[in-house]
């Protein structure tokens, strides 16, 4: 099950894999409410997007305009197998080649240390956002 790519795309262009990920996760698992989950920001933002070879999506995370980064999630049995990884970098590289010299991100607690391992520093106090306790973290690049 270590077989999957990562590609960028614009909303209208992989809204729905990027849907049948986040509803998942998010709404489904962690009971985020729809109306938290969407909002106009996808339009703006970059979505990369982790698929198998036959195209099924099994991850996402978006990167906004001003260097933020959100959204990441893998679908569970994929999770520990690089995806979130992958997915990472790849924000980290767009938002190098998009000029930004910081980026942030707000880190669910538990997955804080994730996080760390690329560099990003958290900063600030614990805050709750969608019902989840986060971290604000900040990777200057």
């Amino acid at each position: 099950m270590s077989a999957f790519n990562v590609t960028r795309g614009h909303w209208l262009t992989v809204k729905s894999q990027c849907q049948a990920v986040r509803t998942p996760v998010f709404v489904d698992e962690q009971r985020v409410d729809p109306s938290e989950e969407w909002d106009d920001m996808d339009e703006v933002s970059l979505h990369f997007l982790a698929c198998t070879p036959d195209g099924e999506p099994i991850g996402t995370a978006r990167l906004l305009p001003d260097g933020h980064i959100g959204r990441m999630a893998v679908l569970a049995p994929w999770r520990g197998q690089g995806v979130g990884d992958a997915l990472l970098r790849s924000a980290i590289a767009a938002g190098l080649e998009a000029g930004h010299s910081e980026l942030i991100l707000h880190a669910q607690t538990h997955a804080a240390g994730f996080y760390a391992r690329f560099g990003f520093v958290a900063t600030g106090d614990e805050f709750d956002e969608a019902g989840i306790p986060h971290v604000r973290m900040t990777l200057t690049i």
